[in-house]
């Protein structure tokens, strides 16, 4: 039975992290999570700004890919007393040496060390789709273009037929070109419809997705809904999820590997004030 409640000698707790954006490092850390987070956004010099994510990982979780042992034994307090903050015990391929069933709770992160706290749960489209205005489309649907936002290991931005599950059980599949063993993803809440109605008198107007171009988004959804064989198309080869709002994003995150996935549903926006006043009011 795995136990979470391992203590250094000095009596304070070691904790892991695993970094998803904008690295991709397992972390050791004598930081609880709170704390991890203004550590990181302020305390750290090698964070440059903006949202980041990173999930607690079970500190008794052991992959030989890793070094944890090696890497806990020399998490030490300094001199003075203070915690260590980060021990670096891998930067490379780590999501995919994760086991989904270690990863505890996601933190989704601002440039001021705020954040939310997000609990895995079952994927339900209706009652994860917080964020939509108007009506609830089925998530089986073919019907409706997403717009999916690959954080790690790929950063990628596409626009799909598919649904938001599908899209995991699609990218993860080996005998796709582009496919990755383990991705996190999430959805821009993008109205397609209202969109291209709104381009149509602002050509110029601004994306919810920042660096692209609303021309090539508008030709990119053309091209899709144009032609029946072409179920994804690329819009970038970059994530700019550091610069995408809270507001923008639909349904949650969800991890997937071939096998498996694990769900991360978003918190509807009353609930981020009223549990998460400081997130909330800085967005």
């Amino acid at each position: 039975m795995l136990n979470n409640n391992v203590l250094t000698p000095a009596g304070s707790r070691n904790y892991m992290y695993l970094l998803l954006y904008p690295n991709h490092s397992l972390i050791a850390s004598q930081l609880e999570p709170a704390k991890f987070a203004q550590h990181y956004a302020q305390g750290s010099t090698g964070f440059f700004g903006g949202n980041f994510l990173f999930v607690e990982v079970d500190s008794d979780y052991r992959n030989d890919y890793f070094k944890i042992d090696e890497a806990f034994e020399q998490l030490k307090p300094h001199e003075d007393g203070r915690p260590k903050a980060t021990k670096f015990i891998c930067n490379y391929r780590t999501l995919e040496h994760i086991d989904f069933e270690s990863m505890r709770n996601l933190y989704y992160c601002n440039a001021l060390g705020n954040f939310i706290e997000l609990v895995p749960d079952e994927f339900n489209p209706a009652a994860s789709d917080v964020n939509r205005k108007g009506a609830v489309l089925n998530d089986s649907s073919k019907e409706e273009l997403s717009i999916f936002l690959g954080i790690n290991p790929a950063k990628l931005v596409v626009l799909s037929r598919q649904s938001f599950k599908d899209y995991g059980i699609f990218i993860t599949d080996p005998e796709t070109i582009v496919s990755t063993p383990t991705i996190l993803y999430t959805k821009v809440n993008l109205d397609i419809d209202d969109f291209l109605s709104q381009f149509e008198v602002n050509p110029f107007m601004p994306l919810k997705i920042p660096g692209i171009h609303p021309s090539r988004m508008r030709d990119a959804i053309i091209e899709v809904r144009t032609s029946p064989s072409k179920i994804n198309k690329g819009i970038s080869m970059d994530c700019p999820f550091d610069k995408i709002s809270y507001r923008s994003l639909r349904y949650g995150f969800m991890f997937a590997t071939r096998e498996k996935t694990k769900f991360y549903p978003l918190i509807p926006m009353d609930e981020v004030e009223k549990d998460f006043y400081t997130f909330w009011k800085s967005m």
